[in-house]
């Protein structure tokens, strides 16, 4: 998303130069994105990791911006496992309809596979599809 230009900030080599793949919490600092209606901010939630280059970065412009305009989705709780600027996992446009994220919600929707906490993501995605074809529908 941030090579596309979709979302500000880059992504870099981890801090500690390794693969990481292990499940981590992340705090929820926006639930009003088309990805995440279905959590409520402050919530946490387990989803793993999978990345070599995970190390969010931008500048101090765009980080205010960030923050300014709520659209710092997830933060790392306790361990920043690749050293993302403000503990930052996971951020939105704007809108709130572009969502890019360095762990995986597709490998946490079954307690099967350890956590389902990724399963609102997609039970969101739904939600807000859902909520825009009513609306549709009432006009």
């Amino acid at each position: 998303m941030t090579e596309a230009g979709l979302l500000p900030g880059a992504l870099i080599r981890n801090n500690n130069l390794k693969f990481r793949c292990h499940p981590v919490d992340l705090v929820v600092e926006n639930a009003t994105t088309a990805f995440t209606n279905d959590y409520k901010a402050g919530d946490v939630v387990q989803i793993p990791i999978a990345h070599g280059e995970g190390n969010y970065i931008c500048d101090e412009e765009t980080l205010a911006s960030l923050k300014a305009n709520n659209q710092i989705v997830f933060r790392y709780a306790g361990e920043n496992p690749n050293g993302s600027l403000d503990n930052i996992a996971g951020i939105c446009n704007e809108r709130g309809n572009v969502v890019g994220m360095m762990p995986h919600p597709e490998r946490a929707v079954s307690e099967l596979l350890g956590s389902a906490d990724g399963a609102r993501m997609f039970s969101s995605v739904l939600n807000a599809f859902l909520g825009s074809r009513a609306k549709e529908a009432a006009q």
